[in-house]
């Protein structure tokens, strides 16, 4: 289920016009990593790992918005920066995958 969802947000990143081709790059190579990093959580930490890609997904989702909503993007990346404490030390490179997911859709002016 989660690479399910992970696939989907991959798939509407890829079909975006909203975000320039070298971000949509990007994304697809972080995304790629994050569906790699956050199977074998989801084995453990079901419902962490169902959070991480919710807010992923919620994060994506408002930086490909035409019309920006500031405070939704600010709760999205909130979201997802929050799904991932804990796992600092049990599952670095997952939260280094998290942050640079976050930085780039920061980037993007969410």
């Amino acid at each position: 289920m989660i690479n399910e969802r992970i696939e989907r947000i991959e798939a509407a990143v890829n079909d975006s016009t909203s975000i320039p081709e070298s971000t949509r790059r990007e994304l697809a190579a972080l995304l790629a990593d994050l569906k790699a990093e956050v199977a074998p959580l989801n084995e453990t930490h079901g419902a962490d790992a169902q959070s991480i890609a919710g807010f992923t997904d919620a994060s994506v989702h408002e930086a490909m918005r035409t019309e920006k909503k500031p405070e939704l993007a600010d709760a999205a990346l909130k979201g997802l920066a929050s799904s991932a404490r804990g796992f600092e030390v049990s599952h670095p490179r997952l939260v280094a995958v998290i942050d640079r997911i976050a930085l780039t859709l920061s980037n993007m002016g969410i």
